[in-house]
């Protein structure tokens, strides 16, 4: 459509004549606004309008964050004193329009139709108003009590911008308010519109002239205003609209207001498809030009641009950072400088918070039943079972803080938009998202990350169905936990290819991520919502302290809540795959014959020594054993001189019969009496460690591998890997574990494992080639405990949690099974078959990446740029 054209078919909407003015109404006095009901505010606009900063602004502390109901977009609420009168003020998921295309948009159409807010404060950015319009005319053709807040207004005057607020107003018949959140300028002016228009009528339909679609709008609209089921429930003339823009959604709420919908849908349908016939343009299309050139209009009476022929800051910073050349280099010093932060020094913040975990579990093991000599209480075990548990997953709260800061100043400061905007072409041939590489980065992509703090960062990627592909994903990066097992069949195998093979793990990792992404969104994700790629480079800004601190410990918070509702019950299934059922009579007689005789060794030595008598029985000594390893425990965990003295005070004012014991001293009765002592805890631990392993083998986990060898075999995998693998499910690190407990080395020998699992295997007949299908395995295998609870979260639901399991399992055994029977029945060695898979990935890569999808995206574009494109109507 033509500029002339558009002119015709929009006009600004005259202001609604019981539109709320500085005359008009009149805020309701404290008396008779303290027994009002309270409001309910919603702000909503754009994402990088500063919509965060004036709910902060408005609510300060008193806020808290959770989830809309089936979703995953976080929900902000909080209250404040408006008028008067208490307020709740919700802040809607960042989006443009509301439309149902991406999940933020629909989250934020539904809170408004079903919740009918008192309020809405329409957030603008003062140096993007046209782009912002775009909602606003929306949210005024559904009848809201509007409040525009026009914020970074200092933004706009030092680009030379003059914004004439009153003109403004005029032309939308709201209130506009100029605020600059960030410093708190403004807020009081933006309370006190919100409490008038509060206070005021309905406005009567602010309305937009569509031009030749107008009478069929009219007309509908008239049909539709008849019809009380749905005059109640939405605006007639905003319903008129969707309905003849073809959106679904629109048509999914008719349908709940009227039995009969479909002569309403038809009449939209049958306007839609003449107008399209005649224009040789989408309704869609033709209302995105009518609304845009009517902020185009506006803006022309309302704002004086004293910058032009000036280029702006962030303009002349992008081509900088946007160069062809320099922007990958500066993504990865970025990226880097991310995984360095969050990642390594996070972990290295764990080291201080560790310590304090370890201590409420040894509170914890002090409320609980005392344990006993080879056997602890179940209530004991499985108590420290969910505390160990839940401690593996607090001890990422610091990686979190780090992480979620620092992403807080990349969103604030505009930068993680343009990370988007450097890889979403190359990404987006797979089925991912830009926003995917940050998730793929802290999972650890070469080597040396975590797939927790992976699939937390997918939060903020707004395409579902690049989303859930992102997170499913995931888990197939190399963390820190699977490298131990790497490095122990690399030391066995592959002594003198051990660069080669570890590149070819590093990166096959990668191609693997791809080639599931692309695969899962062209099956079971095929029907998950896409959005309308339509990116917008916002202006940079400069973060603030308060701003990224609230955001970083807001979302650490909702982690901890929502993973500690879901560890316990897993956490729970867990502990009974490996804990039963137990040992058998046979093999509990032999170790409490092994335990009753080297507490009979213990009194023997003890035989003579003046404190003796302390311990003159088997409960006191048992009692003993407990408060030594306690001691020692305190002991490891004190970190100085002083502390250690301090340890060694408490101890001996609590336990003065025992203390002699705990710490060899001069006196040659106690230091006999502690190395008795120490022997007899160094045999308990020996022997409980083995009822452990033993456990292991006959729980139904160990049942479990020997049942799957029928099916592992043409993987060559036997019992004892299954057990690993399988144990690994609760975490990575215990694969090795476990193979160091299977392979048990003979008394007397002092081999490593490696040496050990080595030589027991080549014995067997297994080769390199089951070593390449075992790290291929793993590389695909499901995640661990603590990121199937985070997909849990993330997705919100049982069955992707489920999914993300059994995928990777069979994926993982089909391929470990084909590089098996593949390179034997062609008499390969394991690096050629490697070699041969990892070429024939690559290959595969190329092919798929050079056909591009079917659908299009949006142009990137920046936001001082010429006006949006217009989207697509909805199918």
């Amino acid at each position: 459509m033509s500029e002339s054209e558009a002119s015709s078919t929009a006009v600004p909407p005259s202001a609604p004549s019981s539109a709320p003015t500085a005359d008009s109404a009149t805020p309701a006095s404290g008396t008779a606004a303290e027994g009002a009901a309270p409001l309910l505010v919603a702000l909503a606009g754009q994402q990088n309008a500063g919509k965060s900063t004036l709910f902060n602004a408005l609510t300060g502390v008193h806020q808290h964050i959770a989830n809309y109901p089936g979703v995953t977009v976080d929900k902000k609420s909080g209250r404040a004193h408006i008028g008067g009168r208490a307020a709740e003020v919700v802040d809607l998921p960042g989006t443009y329009s509301l439309t149902s295309f991406s999940l933020e948009e629909r989250v934020a159409r539904e809170f408004l139709l079903d919740a009918q807010p008192d309020v809405v404060v329409n957030v603008l950015d003062a140096t993007n108003i046209r782009r912002g319009l775009y909602l606003t005319f929306q949210l005024l053709e559904m009848g809201y009590r509007v409040v525009v807040a026009l914020n970074m207004m200092d933004v706009a005057e030092r680009r030379g911008l003059a914004i004439d607020l009153k003109t403004l107003s005029a032309r939308l018949g709201v209130p506009v308010v100029g605020c600059v959140g960030r410093r708190g300028v403004g807020i009081d002016q933006l309370k006190a519109a919100i409490a008038e228009v509060a206070q005021a009528d309905r406005p009567t339909l602010a309305t937009l002239n569509y031009g030749e679609l107008e009478a069929a709008v009219s007309d509908l609209q008239a049909r539709l205003s008849e019809l009380p089921a749905v005059a109640q429930a939405v605006s007639p003339r905003w319903l008129a609209t969707k309905l003849i823009e073809g959106d679904a959604e629109a048509g999914r709420l008719l349908a709940k207001c009227l039995s009969n919908p479909h002569g309403l849908l038809d009449q939209a349908t049958q306007a839609r498809q003449a107008f399209e016939e005649k224009a040789r343009l989408s309704t869609g299309d033709h209302m995105v030009a009518a609304r845009d050139h009517l902020a185009g209009d506006i803006l022309a009476t309302c704002v004086t641009d004293g910058s032009r022929g000036r280029v702006p800051i962030s303009e002349r910073v992008d081509r900088f950072l946007l160069n062809r050349w320099l922007a990958p280099l500066f993504l990865v010093l970025v990226v880097w400088a991310i995984y360095e932060l969050s990642i390594v020094q996070g972990y290295e913040l764990t080291k201080v918070t560790w310590p304090i975990l370890a201590g409420l579990r040894n509170l914890a093991a002090d409320w609980l039943p005392e344990a006993g000599f080879l056997v602890d209480p179940q209530v004991r075990s499985l108590g420290l079972w969910m505390v160990d548990s839940a401690n593996t997953l607090l001890n990422y709260v610091p990686i979190f803080l780090i992480l979620f800061a620092l992403i807080a100043i990349l969103e604030d400061s505009g930068y993680m938009a343009r990370i988007a905007f450097i890889l979403d072409r190359i990404l987006h041939r797979f089925g991912l998202h830009g926003q995917s590489t940050l998730p793929f980065i802290l999972a650890g992509v070469f080597a040396g990350g975590c797939a927790v703090p992976g699939v937390m960062a997918t939060k903020g990627i707004p395409d579902q169905r690049a989303r859930l592909a992102t997170i499913l994903t995931v888990p197939f990066m190399n963390c820190l936990a699977k490298v131990p097992l790497y490095t122990l069949l690399i030391n066995i195998y592959f002594p003198e290819n051990k660069g080669l093979i570890l590149f070819y793990l590093s990166t096959i990792t990668v191609i693997a991520a791809l080639l599931v992404a692309k695969l899962l969104t062209v099956s079971v994700l095929r029907n998950k919502e896409t959005a309308p790629f339509v990116m917008e480079l916002p202006h940079y800004h400069l973060p603030t302290i308060t701003g990224v601190l609230r955001r970083s410990v807001d979302r650490t918070w909702l982690y901890v809540k929502k993973v500690g509702t879901v560890v316990v019950a897993v956490a729970a299934v867990v502990y009974v795959l490996l804990q039963f059922p137990g040992l058998t009579p046979a093999q509990q007689a032999g170790f409490q014959a092994r335990g009753e005789a080297a507490i009979g060794e213990f009194f023997q030595a003890m035989e003579g020594n003046p404190l003796a008598e302390r311990v003159s029985d088997q409960e006191t000594l048992v009692s003993l054993l407990n408060v030594y390893t306690a001691y020692k425990a305190a002991k490891l965990n004190s970190g100085g001189g002083s502390a250690s003295q301090a340890v060694d005070a408490r101890f001996e004012e609590a336990h003065p019969q025992f203390f002699p014991f705990l710490k060899i001293s001069r006196d040659r009765d106690a230091r006999d009496a502690a190395r008795a002592l120490k022997d007899l805890s160094n045999t308990q631990k020996t022997l409980r460690r083995e009822m452990k392993d033993q456990r292991i083998v006959n729980s139904f986990l160990g049942q479990i591998g020997r049942g799957l060898e029928p099916i592992t075999q043409f993987a060559n995998f036997d019992w004892k890997i299954n057990v690993a693998l399988l144990s690994s499910f609760a975490a990575r690190e215990s694969s090795v574990a476990t193979l160091g407990v299977l392979f048990e080395q003979e008394q007397g020998e002092n081999l490593t494992l490696e040496e050990r699992m080595g030589s027991e295997q080549k014995a067997a007949g297994y080769t390199a080639l089951t070593a390449v299908a075992i790290m291929l395995f793993f590389a695909l295998y499901p995640p661990c405990l603590a990121t199937t609870i985070m997909v849990r979260v993330q997705t919100n639901s049982y069955r992707w949690m489920t999914f993300s399991i059994i995928f990777p399992t069979f994926l993982g055994l089909g391929v470990a099974s084909l590089v098996y029977s593949v390179g034997t029945a062609l008499e390969l060695t394991g690096l050629q078959m490697f070699t041969a898979i990892y070429l024939g990935a690559l290959a595969l890569l190329i092919l798929v990446g050079l056909f591009k999808p079917p659908f299009g995206r949006g142009l990137s574009r920046p936001a001082y740029a010429s006006p949006p494109a217009a989207s697509p109507p909805a199918e």
